[in-house]
Formats: C-alpha cells, sequence, structure tokens
C-alpha cells in the first residue's frame, strides 16, 4: 500500500504544481508563459523522482505504468492499482487546485485542462507522438542494466520539460492520462468532451514505446 500511497501523492504533486503554474502564469499567453510550465511539470517530476522513487518508482502516470507493464517490469495487479492511485492523486491535485483559485477570485473553472487546438483526432495524434518519446526516455533511463542510475529522475524530468515545449501549443501537452482526467472533470464542458484524445492517445504511445524499447534494448 505504500507504494500506491506514494503514487497518490506524486501525481498530486505533479498536478498541483504543473497545472497550478500554468493557471498562474495563464499558459499560451505568451513564449514565457510556457516556458514556464514547461519547467514547472519537469521540476514537479524531478522532485518527485527524488522523493518516491525509492519507494514506488515513481510512474505518476497511468502511461508510464503501462510501458512498464508491457515490459515487464510491473505486474498487472500493481499496474492496475497504480493507475487508480494516480488518477485519485491527481484529482486531490485538481481539487487542491481549485480552491486555491477561487481562493484570490479568479475563475474557479481554471484548472490548466488540456485543449484540442486543431481538433481531438490532431491532438490524439500529437499525445502518440509525444507520449512515445516520453516514455522511451523513462524506459531507457531506468533500464537496470543499460539505464541512468541516479541520473534518471534528472533525465526525465528534462525530457518532460522538452516534450511540454513542443506540445503545448498543439494540445497543452498530457502525455498522463492522470494529468488530463482530473482537470477535464473540474472543467468540464469541451475538455471532458475532449478527453479521450488524451487517454487513447498517450496509452498508444506508450505501448509504441515498449515496443520500440523491447527492440533496441534486445541482446539477441
Amino acid at each position: 500500500m505504500k507504494k500506491y500511497l506514494a503514487e497518490m501523492v506524486g501525481t498530486m504533486v505533479l498536478v498541483l504544481m504543473g497545472c497550478g503554474t500554468a493557471v498562474s502564469l495563464n499558459c499560451g499567453v505568451d513564449t514565457a508563459s510556457v516556458v514556464g510550465t514547461a519547467v514547472a511539470f519537469g521540476l514537479a517530476v524531478v522532485a518527485m523522482a527524488y522523493t518516491i522513487g525509492g519507494i514506488s518508482g515513481c510512474h505518476i502516470n497511468p502511461a508510464i505504468t503501462l510501458g512498464c507493464l508491457l515490459t515487464g517490469r510491473i505486474s498487472g495487479k500493481d499496474a492496475g492499482m497504480y493507475m487508480l492511485f494516480q488518477v485519485i492523486g491527481a484529482f486531490i491535485g485538481s481539487g487542491l487546485l481549485a480552491l486555491l483559485v477561487s481562493q484570490v477570485g479568479a475563475d474557479g473553472t481554471q484548472t490548466g485542462a488540456n485543449a484540442c487546438a486543431n481538433g481531438p483526432v490532431a491532438a490524439c495524434i500529437a499525445e502518440v507522438i509525444l507520449t512515445c518519446v516520453f516514455v522511451l526516455v523513462v524506459l531507457g533511463t531506468t533500464d537496470e542494466k543499460k539505464g541512468a542510475g541516479n541520473f534518471a529522475g534528472l533525465a526525465i524530468g528534462l525530457s518532460l520539460i522538452l516534450v511540454h515545449l513542443v506540445g503545448i501549443h498543439y494540445t497543452g501537452t498530457s502525455v498522463n492520462p492522470a494529468r488530463s482526467i482530473a482537470p477535464a472533470v473540474f472543467e468540464g464542458g469541451a475538455a471532458l468532451n475532449q478527453l479521450w484524445a488524451f487517454i487513447v492517445g498517450p496509452f498508444i504511445g506508450a505501448a509504441l514505446a515498449a515496443g520500440i524499447w523491447k527492440m533496441v534494448s534486445c541482446e539477441k
């Protein structure tokens, strides 16, 4: 149960700090807000990687958990429980963010929810590509034999910054179904209607990343 709770706390921090920065900076208005939001998500991952990595591995993302499941690093039971507690953590983070926003008299619907700049199909394709790159970095850097060791958390956080810098313009960047589900539920409307793209896309991308890693890491 400790590792499940760790995933819940880690995802809560990711959503609160990442989406919270997006809301505070009004992400998308100018270049500085995009860069700031990207850095916030990356720093949140780095912080949590070195905080709970030794307890749960710090997936804090159902797409990463799926990638680990498909590469045999986690059992089906643990994968299901990880995803459940990640979503719970995301709802806690979104709830805290909504509370903070309401306390300053701002629009209570500001949650950092994803948005489809060119329609949900295009967003889904973007999420497939971005998630594939991100999960591939995770699988590679955390590999027991070929990985980056203690530098894995830093590499993963930096790669998440890079992914956000590319993807914010197109989708607001998810690459993480839990990060998308909770804000969309709080936001409602279009964010909820388009949510499928931010669940399907990351899961497909994670599956592709698992396949690629198996192929390139195979010693035969």
